[in-house]
């Protein structure tokens, strides 16, 4: 089962990196910038949620194993463009959120495609300012 998780998370990864996010940094969809914990550039990478009460909540498909997740787990302040406006944030990683019930109360399409092709779902809000 491991092996298959891994399998998933790779290839999912791969389509994302390669064609997913290049498109989507074309379009106005909503993107999260984090700064990479690496290089100390910015990443931008293509999500979906839903703002409630000035925050953004979302659900990464990875988990810990999504490079956004690893870069806000180093440096939480973010930037999400929503309806084609920047806002700056404070991202929280949710562990102890139900991101299958979350999941329930986020955009249906974007919620059906990370059930599809999630390996470990994690919740993330960010705090908009």
């Amino acid at each position: 089962m491991t092996d298959l998780r891994d399998l998933k998370r790779r290839v999912v990864h791969r389509v994302q990196r390669l064609v997913v996010n290049p498109i989507g940094r074309q379009l106005p969809v909503t993107m999260l910038e984090t700064t990479g914990r690496k290089s100390g550039q910015q990443r931008r990478t293509a999500v979906g949620g839903k703002v409630v009460d000035n925050q953004f909540w979302m659900v990464s498909e990875h988990g810990e194993h999504s490079d956004y997740v690893r870069n806000i787990k180093a440096n939480p302040a973010v930037r999400v463009r929503i309806d084609g406006q920047w806002r700056n944030g404070t991202a929280h990683l949710l562990p102890d959120d139900d991101p299958t019930q979350r999941l329930g109360t986020l955009p249906r399409l974007n919620s059906a495609v990370v059930r599809a092709v999630g390996s470990e779902l994690l919740t993330i809000r960010v705090d908009l300012a």
